[in-house]
């Protein structure tokens, strides 16, 4: 099984439920609604993800409704303004 049967798509976090998130993957891609889960490498280094950061999700191409997120944008958090 390699990475062949994965579509690494951009998108937004929208929503944060106990372990998965709600991703809005950017509409020249696909535009869909993805639910992912973090990546071991993300889980193992602790990196936290807060709605609004942007994330590359790896989707399946069996299933394009769950996938888990690979990597975090670092440009898009330092821009990102506080909620009041």
């Amino acid at each position: 099984m390699g990475s062949d049967n994965h579509i690494r798509m951009t998108g937004t976090v929208i929503e944060h439920m106990h372990d998965i998130f709600r991703i809005a993957v950017d509409p020249q891609e696909s535009g869909q609604l993805v639910k992912a889960k973090l990546s071991g490498k993300m889980r193992l280094n602790k990196i936290n993800l807060q709605l609004g950061d942007r994330v590359v999700v790896e989707v399946s191409v069996y299933d394009l409704t769950m996938g888990r997120i690979v990597q975090r944008d670092r440009d898009a958090s330092k821009n990102r303004t506080p909620r009041e």
